[in-house]
C-alpha cells in the first residue's frame, strides 16, 4: 500500500516558480514509476510528468518541457515537480501518483493517487 501526500502549491505571477513535493508513505515507494498530473475543474485530468523508480526514465508533457523538472529521493520517499517560468494555463489542481509499471505511465490509470495541491498562476 502507497499513500501519497502533495505539498508545496500556492499562489504565484506569472514567470515565478513553484516547488511541489510529493511524500510517500509504504515499503514499497522505491518499486513504483511516480507521475505528476494536473486537472482544472470541468476539463480532463492533463499528464505532467514522470520519473521511473530508478530515476533512469523521465517523461515530460510538451506543455511543460524546458520548464518544470520531475525528481524524485527514494531515500527520502519523496518525488519532486521544479516548475519554472510559470504560466496562467499552469493554473490547476497538481496531483502525484504511483503506478507499478512504466507501460502508460503517460495514461491516467495510476495504482494511488494524492489528494492535489492547488496552483494558482496570476497574470
Amino acid at each position: 500500500q502507497v499513500q501519497l501526500v502533495e505539498s508545496g502549491g500556492g499562489l504565484v505571477q506569472a514567470g515565478g516558480s513553484l516547488r511541489l513535493s510529493c511524500a510517500a508513505s509504504g515499503r514499497t515507494f522505491s518499486s513504483y514509476a511516480m507521475g505528476w498530473f494536473r486537472q482544472v475543474l470541468g476539463k480532463e485530468r492533463e499528464f505532467v510528468a514522470a520519473i521511473s523508480w530508478s530515476g533512469g526514465r523521465i517523461y515530460y508533457a510538451d506543455s511543460v518541457k524546458g520548464r518544470f523538472t520531475i525528481s524524485r529521493d527514494n531515500a527520502k520517499n519523496t518525488v519532486y515537480l521544479q516548475m519554472n517560468s510559470l504560466k496562467p494555463e499552469d493554473t490547476a489542481v497538481y496531483y502525484c501518483a504511483a503506478r507499478s509499471s512504466w507501460h502508460g505511465i503517460t495514461s491516467g490509470e495510476y495504482d494511488y493517487w494524492g489528494q492535489g495541491t492547488q496552483v494558482t498562476v496570476s497574470s
